[in-house]
């Protein structure tokens, strides 16, 4: 965590400063110095897809070495397979490592398997995924076995593992374990038919082919942005908090989004961050609806984040990868622009006022004495370079009455980084 003020420089002709409406501060866009010389390469930009084909709903497990990163069904295979020994360069499977679903499926397509989670079970690997009930129809979740992570996976049981019709049934499975014990993430699917979206944890057993006790609710939509569901949840746990990822809205469309939400406890309560961790416009448009992320440790123990967006293609989810960090439970993606409002930072002789022309409607203002500041808590992913992109208006006139231009101080902790000029643009 960075401490970054901005500060009033007094000028002889500036009677009035700019008022700070909103700072913007995209983190990382320039990448880091690498922390070793073993580090496999990094790819040149998070906004340039890994895998430029459609492969929505990524999951990756390690294994040996080699990263396994599955998805949705496409083209005739219920789940697709990929391999990388860095998480930049993927040779993609061309059989299907899901071939035969269990026989709680219904046996008509579309079968609508999506996001599959694959993990090592102590004596193989254990595929769960999500497909359409032969009974109710609606999508539920199973599970399949194979002894190695290309498959080919068998299901197992003739039951699935989660189906609870009455809430919409459930799809988007996620593993997380603590303690000795493993816990299936999944989502009640209520927007198929007028419910809420819920996002559960619940005991399995170390394979995860049984639930080993009941579930329970972590969160649901309540946001504006959220678009009336929540579905894909990751579970991890950093600076001893834990970190509930989750995507939200409408994956047809470039409002589709990554939330996140933190808790001191395994089953909450988990409160939401202020703004969403993934945007179509934290990456200034440049990926469409990012979501279905997942987790994984990369080369050189740095935590990546996969997900799914669109890309120059807009009709198919190509396979993207970045940085990201946390902080106290706060995560962080490089490439992904962070927004940091001015009047939630800490405010030292100046005045928060109402501004209609400001995000959220408000703006920090009359930054005028020397000793007046702003001063914000910047998450970063690394250490390395970093830009501060600063939404500002200027309506300072010098002492002939003419418009004029200002400037304030900035400050990274205590060490001074430079100055912020503003040229003359009106008040709002």
């Amino acid at each position: 965590m960075l401490q970054t003020a901005v500060a009033h420089t007094p000028l002889a002709t500036t009677p009035h400063t700019p008022q700070a409406t909103t700072p913007r501060t995209p983190l990382a866009t320039t990448p880091p110095t690498p922390q070793a010389a073993h580090d496999a390469p990094r790819h040149p930009s998070p906004t340039t897809p890994v895998l430029d084909q459609e492969f929505a709903d990524p999951d990756v497990v390690a294994v040996g070495g080699v990263y396994h990163a599955y998805a949705t069904n496409v083209a005739g295979r219920n789940v697709q397979h990929a391999a990388s020994t860095d998480l930049v360069h993927w040779t993609v499977d061309d059989k299907d490592v899901l071939p035969v679903l269990g026989d709680w499926v219904r046996p008509d397509p579309p079968h609508d398997v999506w996001a599959p989670e694959v993990f090592d079970n102590g004596d193989g690997f254990t595929l769960q995924y999500t497909a359409r009930d032969r009974v109710g129809g609606r999508q539920c979740i199973g599970a399949a076995v194979a002894p190695s992570p290309g498959g080919p996976f068998r299901p197992v049981g003739g039951a699935a593992l989660v189906c609870p019709t009455e809430a919409g049934g459930a799809i988007d499975a996620s593993s997380y374990t603590e303690n000795g014990t493993r816990h299936l993430l999944w989502k009640s699917d209520g927007n198929c038919c007028g419910l809420d979206t819920w996002l559960h944890i619940q005991p399995v057993s170390w394979d995860g082919t049984r639930v080993t006790g009941e579930p329970v609710r972590l969160l649901k939509q309540d946001r504006d942005w959220e678009g009336g569901l929540v579905e894909a949840p990751t579970l991890v746990k950093r600076d001893g908090r834990y970190v509930l990822l989750y995507s939200a809205g409408d994956y047809r469309t470039a409002e589709y989004a990554t939330g996140w939400a933190v808790a001191d406890s395994l089953t909450g309560p988990y409160v939401k961050g202020d703004e969403p961790l993934l945007t179509t416009r934290s990456f200034a448009g440049a990926i469409g609806g990012p979501g279905g992320q997942d987790v994984v440790t990369g080369p050189g123990g740095r935590d990546r984040i996969l997900f799914h967006g669109r890309g120059a293609d807009p009709s198919r989810r190509a396979l993207y990868v970045a940085d990201i960090g946390f902080a106290d439970g706060r995560p962080v993606v490089r490439g992904s622009k962070t927004l940091y409002e001015a009047e939630l930072a800490r405010v030292h002789r100046a005045a928060i006022r109402d501004a209609k022309d400001a995000w959220g409607g408000r703006a920090v203002g009359h930054i005028d004495e020397p000793d007046s500041f702003v001063e914000f808590k910047v998450y970063a992913v690394s250490s390395g370079a970093h830009t501060l992109t600063v939404r500002y208006g200027n309506g300072s006139l010098d002492a002939s009455g003419a418009p004029a231009a200002a400037t304030h101080t900035l400050t990274v902790g205590a060490a001074p980084a430079g100055v912020i000029p503003y040229p003359y643009t009106g008040w709002d």
